[in-house]
């Protein structure tokens, strides 16, 4: 993992973005977040909307061994309609724990977490019956996915709100 800048706590406005939202297992995650990803170009392009970004990869319940409920979806200037398929919504505004990295995004997120507990930040998060419920924890895509074909290239902002 190449490090790009480090952990910190960052306060963030609220994003308005659009999104589709599932459950998948954490086997195969990727490339379900690629079609997704693949999917949302297509409706955003479909609809003439050119000015978004950044594309992201929302984990609203996290189960390592099991199902995960993520969302793929960009950041909209402004709320745009949805459909059966495409939903509005906002990345919440808040403190986040926040650090920018490129490639390995497992080394990222250890590194983050081990940072966290360091310092005492507790992350803005519940138990669930499917695993660990974030109230926003999300990884930004810093590079365009649609200009660089290379996931090893991506800069990539991880983001987790934590507790004021």
């Amino acid at each position: 993992m190449e490090l790009i800048k480090p952990p910190r706590i960052e306060q963030r406005p609220e994003l308005p973005c659009i999104g589709i939202r599932l459950v998948t297992p954490f086997r195969g995650m990727f490339k379900v977040r690629d079609d997704l990803l693949r999917e949302l170009y297509e409706w955003l392009d479909g609809r003439g909307v050119a000015a978004v970004g950044p594309f992201f990869l929302r984990l609203h319940v996290i189960d390592m061994e099991g199902p995960m409920e993520i969302e793929v979806g960009a950041v909209t200037p402004d709320r745009l309609p949805g459909d059966a398929r495409v939903s509005a919504g906002v990345l919440p505004a808040g403190p986040y724990a926040t650090l920018t990295y490129r490639d390995h995004a497992r080394r990222a997120n250890s590194a983050l977490i081990d940072w966290a507990k360091a310092n005492g930040v507790v992350f803005d998060r519940s138990d669930d019956p499917m695993g660990d419920r974030f109230t926003c924890r999300y990884e930004a895509y810093v590079t365009d996915p649609r200009t660089e074909p290379r996931k090893t290239r991506w800069e990539v902002e991880l983001n987790i709100r934590v507790v004021q």
